[in-house]
């Protein structure tokens, strides 16, 4: 079984692509370090009423990264364009709201045993461009840290959180190539792969789980 600081971990990289609490002017650093404080605040002021009614405390999360994720842009990532050019307009909703629902629910329940083990985001990078990283640090109650690299990327002048590599593993590559998978498995059938997307979701966390794992031993 995972460590609690792993649960907890686990869903903060998973989560934090759409963790985007973008304001004109804010630095990239700023966004990640802003909604990280944001989310875990709202956490530790609230957790035992959470932890009676994860409910509530999935609707908080969404209240907090719904409205700031760049949903369209994740979504047409995920599918590549071999599959989001000829998926509906109705069936791309449905596919981003299946996305962040997911997320929600598989990582909510791990974030609630989270105990403020340790988190540092990196020093700010310059920001020349449109495009920039930032890294954060989890450090556990045994010594042992954990790196994460967020790729954010500029829209309409706000920084947008657009993927997260963690210990080594691109989970935008990993949600892409499950998609592409799920495809071929349901005979190219869109709606399928998009009403099953949960059990997608559920493969990538036992991959960040498992690979958390080997790295504490």
């Amino acid at each position: 079984m995972i460590s609690i600081l792993r649960r907890g971990l686990l869903v903060l990289l998973a989560a934090l692509p759409m963790m985007a609490l973008a304001a004109p002017g804010q630095s990239a650093r700023d966004v990640i370090q802003g909604t990280t404080t944001q989310m875990l605040d709202a956490l530790k002021s609230n957790k035992e009423q959470y932890k009676a009614n994860p409910r509530e405390f999935y609707d908080a999360m969404n209240n907090i990264l719904g409205p700031v994720v760049d949903a369209d842009g994740i979504s047409k990532s995920i599918m590549t364009v071999k599959y989001s050019k000829r998926a509906t307009p109705d069936q791309m909703q449905r596919f981003q709201e299946n996305f962040k629902r997911s997320l929600m629910q598989f990582y909510g329940n791990a974030l609630l045993e989270y105990n403020n083990q340790g988190i540092t985001v990196d020093p700010a990078r310059p920001e020349d461009g449109d495009r920039t990283s930032v890294g954060m640090k989890v450090t556990g109650t045994n010594g042992a840290v954990y790196p994460v690299s967020y790729t954010l990327e500029k829209i309409q002048g706000e920084w947008k959180v657009r993927n997260v590599i963690v210990n080594g593993i691109n989970i935008g590559k990993l949600f892409r190539e499950q998609f592409a998978d799920a495809m071929q498995r349901n005979g190219n059938d869109l709606d399928k792969t998009i009403d099953n997307w949960a059990g997608e979701v559920a493969k990538a966390k036992a991959v960040t789980e498992d690979a958390a794992e080997k790295q504490a031993q």
